[in-house]
């Protein structure tokens, strides 16, 4: 059905908005176009009603290239310009306080934080948790949010909540009933919305057919995992990603879920500064059309300290390849 965020959640989070006096925007690491769309929609609306707001996000140390192009980048600030004490905290698209990386210590000095998200896995870790995991993705629910409040949306606020709902819903392969009307009331403020998804999605740098080349060769099938649905894996190593950019390192996934005969599709991507410390992601999808089969990967990765959704996940991990695909075997096989 429609995605529809209890009335009361909504209303919980507009006191906490509209009565701010000063507001910090957290979003998450290595941070996505959902989790920066929701951020600066919110700084936008709050810096016109006259609210002092920052936006942030722990690391990398910038602004991911495809997303610059985002409206609100002004109210974005680096992490040692995050204060240490506000009136109001709002973690956007974050499942848990350890998706702030070393940002997650400035929820002790904010008089209340609010946390805006839609993954089922949240830990509600917030003061006031608005989490609706039917919602397509947080900017969606910052809209929702929007409208109860009601700020309007122009086109600088319907670019920023179109960039988190094209790539969460993957060019809208993962629409539900509800999402496409948003995508036609954002698109009538006038954005140009091939031309976000083009920037978002579909524009490498020639390094990135090297660095694909090369993940690819580690490839692995793993047809009897999840008993029978069947496991596909690649390892980005910090090599790798010499010469590309954080979004080169996360399109991986989408080239290896397309694999036939494996259901569920995992990249071990190392980190760039720590040897043997790994970011996973991992994807599901069920046998087929109208199918309802797939293999629940949120739990999965909660079995190895993450979360997400049922079709996409993710935690974070340390030690060699060996024993990451052994532990990652044993998860599939606890979570059932």
């Amino acid at each position: 059905m429609t995605a529809v965020t209890p009335a009361a959640d909504l209303a919980a989070a507009v006191q906490v908005l509209d009565t701010a006096r000063s507001v910090t925007v957290l979003c998450h690491v290595q941070p996505d176009a959902d989790t920066i769309g929701s951020g600066l929609a919110l700084a936008q609306v709050l810096h016109r009603r006259g609210t002092p707001v920052r936006v942030a996000f722990a690391a990398p140390a910038d602004l991911p290239v495809s997303m610059r192009s985002l409206p609100g980048t002004e109210h974005l600030v680096p992490p040692d310009q995050v204060p240490a004490e506000v009136d109001v905290l709002v973690a956007v698209d974050c499942g848990s306080a350890g998706r702030l990386g070393a940002l997650a210590d400035r929820i002790g000095g904010a008089a209340t934080t609010l946390v805006l998200d839609h993954h089922r896995s949240n830990t509600c870790f917030g003061s006031v948790n608005v989490v609706d995991p039917t919602a397509e993705s947080t900017t969606a629910l910052v809209a929702r949010v929007l409208d109860a409040w009601g700020e309007p949306i122009d086109y600088d606020i319907a670019f920023c909540l179109f960039a988190g709902l094209v790539t969460d819903t993957g060019s809208f392969k993962w629409a539900g009933p509800g999402t496409h009307r948003l995508a036609e009331r954002l698109l009538s403020t006038g954005i140009d919305g091939a031309g976000i998804t083009r920037t978002l999605m579909d524009t490498h740098p020639f390094g990135w057919l090297g660095m694909l080349s090369r993940v690819l060769d580690t490839a692995r099938l793993e047809p009897s995992a999840a008993s029978g649905a069947g496991l596909v894996y690649v390892f980005v190593r910090r090599d790798d990603m010499d010469g590309v950019r954080s979004e080169e390192v996360e399109s991986v996934i989408d080239v290896i879920r397309t694999t036939a005969e494996a259901a569920i599709a995992v990249v071990f991507k190392e980190s760039r500064t720590t040897c043997e410390l790994w970011t996973v992601s991992l994807r599901s999808r069920a046998s087929g059309i109208g199918a309802d089969d797939g293999v629940d990967v949120a739990r999965v990765a909660a079995v190895l300290g993450g979360g997400g959704h049922r079709y996409a996940a993710g935690y974070t991990t340390t030690g060699t390849p060996e024993h990451l695909v052994a532990s990652l075997l044993s998860a599939l096989e606890t979570a059932g």
